[in-house]
């Protein structure tokens, strides 16, 4: 099933779980929407758990060796990031959110953030990925996982 995120097409208290792995929060300009649908269609007690990229990464340059790990740009820039074709036309957006930032928009959604998680990167993962590495990995992490809670 594809839906806008914004406005699910389920009723009310359906869910006792409700997963977004890396999904629609960081390519919404508003996600207090998104949560407000989350929470709309969660039961009372029921839990969202989310991933984003780890808001630290949109310091850092994107590259998986020791030239990216120099802060190279400002965590507090709130710039999207923007990606577009030929006719200059938006084919991919995500919008940085600072960790305040995505606290705040739990709350205001009307849930409760139960458990933050930083994964490290795992020792026997040698691998270099996009602009993540063991070198880089080990320094900073490189996802966020949210756990949050409807109440009522």
């Amino acid at each position: 099933m594809q839906a806008d995120a914004g406005a699910l097409p389920f009723a009310d208290g359906s869910f006792d779980l409700a997963c977004s792995a890396y999904g629609a929060l960081p390519f919404v300009a508003d996600p207090v929407q998104v949560l407000r649908e989350v929470r709309r269609v969660l039961r009372p007690g029921g839990r969202f758990v989310f991933s984003v990229t780890h808001p630290i990464r949109w310091a850092f340059p994107d590259e998986p060796g020791p030239e990216g790990l120099s802060v190279a740009a400002s965590y507090f820039d709130r710039t999207p990031y923007v990606e577009q074709d030929e006719q200059g036309r938006a084919v991919y957006v995500e919008h940085h959110r600072t960790l305040g930032d995505r606290v705040r928009d739990v709350v205001a959604a009307g849930l409760r953030l139960v458990d933050l998680v930083e994964p490290e990167w795992p020792a026997w993962n040698s691998q270099e990925w996009g602009g993540w590495s063991p070198l880089r990995g080990n320094l900073i992490p490189g996802t966020a996982i949210f756990v949050c809670v409807r109440d009522q």
